[in-house]
């Protein structure tokens, strides 16, 4: 295992797709709570649409990706919570109709340009290759931005997240800290769709976040412990798409379903266990 490690190490590629994989995972793990427990998780999905048209406009101007897609979606990100909050279009159906509209003016950009080839696989699907010095550079830099806001508004996120109508009245603006957390969604959705995929990054919200709360109860607890499974699932996804050649957005994606269900089941387990516990002492 050390041998496969050093090997993979040895690579520039894989080296700077560990870095940025390492960073995106934790942003996303810390978000996935939140945003699952405002139900408001399938953000993540329709952002990483958004990402792809844009995406596909940065590469037929022939621009750099993240250039481009980076404040696009942090600009979606808000339009989405905009038009939910003050329209009769609300929640799902505001994420259905941005995430169809972005991903059908990226495929009909690609078919002018690059034409339907591989290159459209590593957008939905992501790429290890993907990832060039210069974004490693910009992805740390945002990552960095996204972890440091998370920890200053920490307590105004929990407010927000458990109880906004409560929030609200104790005086916190809570249509500032929910565009926070879109903003911070957005980037972290921005950076990881290109070596996750924009089919597959919202895994990295959702899964991490479901598979803690199998066994937390505290907001805390669920946040340290879905980070801690984020970055272990993608240390381990990565290693084995290197030692059998796999997707590696789709490793990953494997590896956190696992993590799920071993969690649930040792969650039924343990009601069992109770369960049985509590007859033998009637």
């Amino acid at each position: 295992m050390i041998e496969i490690v050093a090997e993979m190490l040895s690579y520039a590629f894989i080296t700077r797709a560990i870095t940025v994989g390492l960073l995106v995972s934790l942003c996303a793990a810390l978000l996935g709570v939140s945003l699952v427990l405002k139900r408001y998780s399938m953000i993540g999905d329709g952002l990483s649409h958004v990402g792809f048209g844009a995406l596909a406009v940065a590469t037929a101007v022939n621009v750099a990706p993240l250039a481009v897609s980076v404040p696009i979606v942090v600009l979606a990100a808000f339009f989405l919570l905009r038009i939910s909050e003050s329209s009769k279009i609300k929640g799902d159906s505001a994420i259905a109709i941005i995430s169809t509209s972005s991903l059908a003016i990226g495929v009909v950009v690609i078919s002018f340009t690059t034409g339907m080839n591989t290159d459209v696989c590593n957008y939905l699907f992501g790429s290890i290759l993907a990832m060039s010095k210069n974004d490693v550079r910009l992805s740390v830099a945002l990552a960095a931005v996204v972890l440091s806001l998370f920890a200053i508004f920490y307590n105004k996120i929990f407010a927000v997240t458990f109880d906004e109508t409560f929030a609200r009245a104790t005086g916190v603006n809570a249509k500032l800290y929910n565009a926070i957390i879109a903003f911070l969604t957005a980037i972290t959705i921005a950076l990881g769709m290109r070596m996750m995929g924009a089919l597959l990054i919202s895994s990295l919200i959702v899964f991490p976040a479901l598979t803690s709360m199998r066994v937390c109860k505290k907001f805390k607890t669920v946040t340290i412990c879905s980070s801690v499974i984020s970055i272990i699932c993608f240390l381990t996804g990565i290693a084995i798409s290197y030692a059998y050649n796999t997707p590696t957005g789709a490793s990953v994606v494997l590896l956190n379903i696992l993590a799920f269900v071993l969690f649930w089941l040792f969650k039924s387990l343990i009601h069992v266990f109770k369960g049985k516990n509590a007859v033998s002492s009637t």
